[in-house]
């Protein structure tokens, strides 16, 4: 039988992103559920503006967090790196067929970082988490005239002799008719990507988090733990890094 060894694995940024990205993407979607369902929850049009505007500061968060995490793919540790996070490279293909073997066998390999279909999920969601924020950030400038394109949003779509700079949100009197609607179809395709990928990033995080739980239940493993603390424990040595303790 082997002892349990605790390896270092997951540095301070690492951890730091991992809750601050959940408790976002946590209130966006809450959020989200409620703006899409404004109208049946007779939710007012100052109560629309109140929901947007936590939705826009949380995802300014989101974003910013994002964008580190993107950046630290770059300066991070082995375990935080572009090389340990997307799936490919030498010997992969034979690294996933191991590892799908052992999950038929119930002895899968154990590793330090991510496991080659964990590697194939995290890309997906940072994929989709790049989208969300990419999109919500210009839709927030079509709703709220808010940064970083509301300033060209409002000089679009202000009527003549309406100072852009006070342009609101819902106030049809001091937008210019025309170019509002050409605005509106302009902005069709961002709102489709971010309505269809909030239902995605909703499907593929619930089966992440059941994937977590379920990886848990049947290695008595330290996912959550070793998110929280950096250190993983394994039964066995890793097969993607020498053993550190």
């Amino acid at each position: 039988m082997n002892d349990l060894k605790v390896y270092r694995v997951w540095d301070t940024c690492i951890r730091w992103f991992h809750w601050i990205n959940f408790g976002c993407v946590m209130v966006l979607l809450a959020v989200g559920v409620v703006i899409l369902n404004a109208k049946a929850l007779g939710v007012t049009n100052d109560g629309k503006i109140l929901l947007k505007t936590v939705h826009v500061w949380i995802g300014y968060v989101f974003v910013m967090n994002l964008l580190w995490r993107l950046l630290w793919a770059f300066l991070g540790g082995p375990h935080a790196r572009w090389s340990a996070i997307l799936p490919g490279g030498r010997g992969y293909i034979d690294e996933v067929r191991r590892y799908l073997i052992g999950l038929r066998s119930g002895q899968t390999p154990e590793y330090l970082g991510h496991n080659p279909l964990g590697r194939i999920a995290i890309t997906l969601l940072l994929i989709l988490l790049c989208i969300q924020g990419a999109t919500g950030l210009f839709l927030a400038g079509t709703d709220l005239f808010y940064p970083p394109f509301g300033s060209l949003i409002a000089g679009w779509v202000a009527a003549s002799g309406v100072e852009p700079a006070t342009l609101v949100p819902y106030a049809p009197q001091m937008y210019d008719e025309a170019a509002f609607d050409a605005m509106r179809d302009f902005r069709k395709p961002f709102i489709t990507v971010h309505y269809y990928g909030f239902f995605t990033l909703l499907a593929v995080a619930l089966i992440h988090i059941l994937a977590v739980v379920v990886a848990e239940l049947r290695d008595g493993g330290s996912l959550v733990s070793a998110m929280i603390s950096g250190n993983k424990v394994l039964k066995g040595p890793p097969v993607d890094q020498i053993p550190i303790d």
